[in-house]
């Protein structure tokens, strides 16, 4: 399994997950807005926080986009309200440099790619463009890792752009994402999580568009190396991923979840130090159900299994059966080898 480096931080094998706090538009164009999502991001242990850049004109037609339902408005005419600008997003990297969070964007066009490729470690590809083959050549030439998201995709599709990354870098990663806002649960698909990992053989993550973060929760325990999820400072507020966002407050029990299902994911049985003295007093051992006088030839009415654990383990039970005690045994007695003949 190939391995990532963004920045400091290594993603995949048996790295930690790489957790990704999605601004996405959700400022509504507010620079402070912006900027309190960098240090609620921060505060809740996110590795990064990650913005978009859209530069409407190079990535879209002005009339005749459809609309779907979670804008109340032509997506050109919202770009053109609240998208950031360069300046913005600079001011914004230099911000999160100063709290100590990995600023990220997506650029949504060649030239927002090619605008922004001083600011990020990584550049984030949302599912729209991941069959924009021709963008993809020209943004992993620039030699930077790639995170790929894959929703509304074909396997077939996933194979093209990977095939076509392939002969350009090694380095990129893969995102099971279903582009619903917010999904049916049903539509999910964490599955596929594996199916990606086996396939391609890269860091493989999920973006999540749920309206809560349990669907992350599993996906983490499928092997989930990345995790996205949308943030909002109040889910009051309207927007297009109002429906898929979360608060700060649910972005920090998403964080410490994942870390504790990390902590979780051992595959070593064994029995543990705080196990041992629970071991003890829990399993059960061969004792005498009554008072046994010696010459008694021993029967289940005589001796059973009780607790502590402390005896003969009750698993050695039919080897005392049939065997005589060679003295007079009290009943409630933690019963030896040594007392049977």
């Amino acid at each position: 399994m190939k391995t990532l480096k963004i920045a400091d931080k290594k993603i995949g094998g048996d790295h930690r997950c790489f957790i990704i706090a999605e601004a996405c538009d959700n400022h509504l164009g507010d620079m402070d807005t912006a900027k309190e999502m960098a240090r609620q991001s921060k505060l809740a242990g996110a590795d990064a926080v990650k913005y978009q850049h859209h530069l409407p004109d190079e990535e879209m037609l002005r009339d005749g986009v459809p609309m779907s339902d979670n804008f109340n408005m032509p997506l050109y005419e919202f770009l053109q309200l609240y998208a950031l600008s360069l300046e913005q997003h600079r001011e914004l990297k230099e911000y999160c440099d100063e709290i100590g969070i990995l600023y990220m964007c997506t650029p949504f066009s060649k030239r927002a790619a090619l605008e922004i490729n001083d600011l990020v470690p990584a550049f984030k590809i949302g599912s729209g463009e991941l069959t924009d083959i021709p963008t993809l050549k020209v943004i992993a030439k620039l030699g930077k890792p790639m995170i790929l998201s894959t929703g509304m995709s074909l396997m077939k599709e996933i194979d093209e752009t990977v095939e076509a990354l392939s002969l350009i870098t090694d380095q990129f990663a893969l995102m099971n994402c279903t582009s619903e806002y917010p999904p049916k649960y049903e539509d999910l698909n964490l599955g596929v999580i594996r199916e990606l990992k086996d396939r391609y053989g890269v860091p493989v993550g999920h973006s999540d568009h749920s309206p809560d973060i349990y669907s992350c929760f599993g996906a983490v325990s499928l092997g989930a190396k990345l995790i996205e999820k949308h943030l909002i400072l109040d889910k009051k507020q309207p927007g297009p991923d109002q429906s898929v966002s979360i608060e700060p407050h649910e972005l920090y029990q998403l964080v410490d979840g994942i870390r504790k299902i990390e902590a979780a994911m051992g595959s070593e049985k064994r029995i543990n130090e705080l196990e041992k003295p629970i071991r003890t007093w829990a399993r059960r051992s061969i004792v005498t159900l009554k008072d046994i006088p010696g010459g008694t030839t021993l029967t289940e009415d005589l001796i059973w299994t009780k607790r502590p654990g402390t005896g003969v383990e009750a698993k050695h039970l039919d080897k005392f059966i049939g065997k005589k005690t060679k003295h007079d045994l009290e009943k409630d007695y933690l019963i030896q080898w040594d007392d049977i003949g």
